[in-house]
């Protein structure tokens, strides 16, 4: 993987991630669409995700945890605005209560996903749009932009199975 760049823009109030992977960009769909892919990746390395619901679907609805280190088990959940696959997913990007409701004292963010083709490899970038200033720097604060690149950082070790797998014909 080649993650080409994070950049925040407090203008905007964005933050975007690329990266470029040496697959389809339906393999790189299945990373989202498949939820015990998306759970391999999604979250860094010490806080693994569990997808406990997920439909991904216009109007659908993805809920998740991660299991830090120390047992704690930070919440979110995913408001599936659109969906072209295997192109783009627009989400309302939310954090939840232990007993899955939305937290409102975290902000609620719109996470736009592109998935495109680059010559042989493919292009996904993850942009973030924050309400406002105060919650782009209250969710950077918490370590989002390392969270997310040591998220995607994980891509290519799956990826890297499928050229292992043997090839089976029927």
């Amino acid at each position: 993987m080649t993650m080409t760049a994070v950049r925040k823009d407090p203008e905007t109030l964005t933050m975007k991630l690329d990266a470029e992977f040496d697959a389809s960009p339906d393999r790189v769909w299945q990373l989202w669409a498949d939820p015990r892919q998306l759970e391999r990746w999604w979250g860094p390395p010490t806080y693994p995700a569990t997808v406990t619901a997920h439909d991904l679907r216009p109007g659908g609805r993805v809920e998740y945890h991660m299991t830090g280190p120390e047992g704690d088990q930070p919440r979110g959940y995913w408001e599936v605005l659109e969906v072209e696959a295997p192109h783009r997913i627009v989400l309302r990007d939310g954090f939840a209560n232990a007993d899955g409701t939305p937290n409102p004292d975290l902000p609620l963010m719109e996470m736009r996903v592109t998935i495109a083709a680059d010559g042989a490899r493919t292009r996904m970038s993850i942009e973030t749009v924050f309400p406002d200033t105060a919650a782009m720097e209250q969710v950077l604060a918490m370590g989002m932009e390392e969270g997310m690149a040591q998220a995607v950082g994980q891509i290519d070790a799956i990826l890297a199975e499928d050229s292992k797998r043997p090839m089976t014909g029927h």
